[in-house]
């Protein structure tokens, strides 16, 4: 385990040096900018994650550049790129000119994929917390939870069965920023306890019935897809998330796949 861990901070370091880390096939069907911006809460996650993305690419055929850099941010650089992935990570580390280049690629039809920390925006600006669709507002301890799929009729969710089992750091959220939002899977409050909060007999997370998870929505032009799982770095070699996450991928990239 320790070696595994080694290995994964280098990769880790890997990335944080260089402007971008490149996967590409001969034949991409699209191509995917993954966008990390570390915080303490999840440094071990992300280089699991980066890695996982990387048998993605391979197995999916798309191209993947991975980067922590915000200098990536600009219009031609963006060009490149059908979809964006937030991996726990949100706009704070944007200059106000990177994030107009960010909007204009959003505007131009291109794609948002948000995955868990991403919602944790309430200090970012009003067009970035609509891009994600509610805002992170409070979470318990990790627990395991039933979640309840919703709606299959979406790349994200098609595979999976109508309930799911699931250990995660469950988000709490604000209400719905924007109108056209369409929930995807919720979690069912009755199968973990909202108020395990660390012994702070003043902190509630609960949400009630309507607990949301994953959504999707066309916003500004573009496509935007959201998912609160993944605080854990094991998570990430869950095929079903895995498959959950590129489902996303592929239709905020493509527009495909949905069946209404």
């Amino acid at each position: 385990m320790k070696k595994i861990n080694y290995v994964l901070v280098i990769l880790f370091m890997f990335i944080s040096m260089v402007p971008a880390f490149s996967q590409n096939h001969s034949r991409n069907q699209f191509q995917v900018l993954v966008y990390t911006s570390p915080d303490r809460w999840h440094n071990i996650t992300e280089p699991t994650a980066i890695l996982e993305f990387q048998k993605l690419a391979n197995r999916h055929a798309f191209g993947l550049t991975v980067t922590q850099v915000v200098s990536n941010f600009v219009d031609e650089t963006l060009l490149k790129y059908d979809v964006l992935v937030f991996l726990q990570s949100t706009t704070r580390d944007l200059s106000a000119e990177q994030l107009e280049s960010f909007k204009r690629f959003i505007r131009n039809g291109g794609g948002f994929v948000g995955i868990h920390g991403a919602s944790a925006c309430r200090r970012e600006g009003e067009w970035f917390r609509k891009l994600v669709g509610r805002t992170f507002t409070d979470h318990p301890e990790e627990q395991t939870a039933v979640m309840h799929v919703v709606d299959k009729n979406h790349p994200s969710t098609m595979h999976l069965a109508d309930r799911w089992i699931w250990t995660d750091e469950w988000y709490s959220y604000t209400e719905a920023l924007t109108e056209n939002q369409k929930v995807l899977i919720t979690v069912d409050e009755s199968t973990y306890d909202p108020d395990r909060t660390w012994g702070d007999e003043n902190r509630h997370t609960a949400m009630g019935a309507f607990h949301p998870i994953a959504w999707y929505q066309e916003f500004d032009g573009g496509r935007s897809f959201y998912t609160s799982l993944g605080h854990m770095p094991e998570l990430f070699k869950d095929p079903l998330f895995l498959d959950h996450i590129y489902g996303g991928i592929y239709w905020a990239a493509t527009g495909l796949g949905l069946y209404e």
